[in-house]
């Protein structure tokens, strides 16, 4: 008699309307500009429902649904000078390995902004899983990182009379993601 358990997968979508992708530059060296996009999917496979078992790890971003509360900035970031989203509309993350570093997890994965792709680590927070009152099972993360814009050929740079550069380097990832148990 075979006693060996099968393990199923379970799928995990993001929930849009629980969850947040934001990024935050430093403008003039003086002040941070947040931003956000609206448009976004990320797809988690785990095996049951461990997330330690993480097996797949997919999120996707539309460059055209960047959004910093400012019409003129956000047609920048859209142009050529920053994700040129005529040619590259999309930026992507797959995430590769999930390793526990104390109460938080270490998410390894490539990148890809602008058609270049990089490796980065992401500081995840599980937050726990809770059922809803329409009985949709639910897990919530808190997804901390940063990258250097300019190794994704971000470049763009304008300094001003006074040195002062107008867009920093470093761009902060600061995410809360809600994922939904799908059936």
């Amino acid at each position: 008699m075979n006693t060996t358990a099968t393990l199923t997968t379970t799928k995990w979508t993001i929930d849009p309307a629980h969850s947040e992708i934001q990024f935050k530059v430093k403008h003039l060296m003086i002040t941070t500009v947040t931003g956000n996009f609206k448009d976004y999917a990320l797809d988690v496979i785990t095996e049951g429902e461990d997330f330690t078992k993480t097996t797949q790890i997919v999120f996707t971003a539309d460059v055209n649904s960047i959004n910093t509360q400012n019409e003129q900035r956000d047609n920048h970031l859209k142009s050529d000078d920053f994700f040129d989203a005529i040619n590259h509309g999309q930026i992507k993350f797959i995430g590769k390995r999930l390793e526990t570093a104390g109460s938080d997890y270490q998410l390894q994965g490539d990148l890809t902004i602008r058609g270049i792709t990089k490796p980065i680590t992401l500081k995840v927070t599980y937050r726990g899983v809770a059922v809803d009152p329409w009985g949709q099972t639910k897990a919530g993360f808190s997804i901390k990182g940063k990258i250097s814009r300019k190794e994704f050929g971000l470049t763009w740079g304008v300094v001003t009379e006074a040195g002062q550069v107008v867009v920093g380097d470093e761009v902060k990832i600061n995410c809360e993601v809600q994922l939904i148990k799908q059936g």
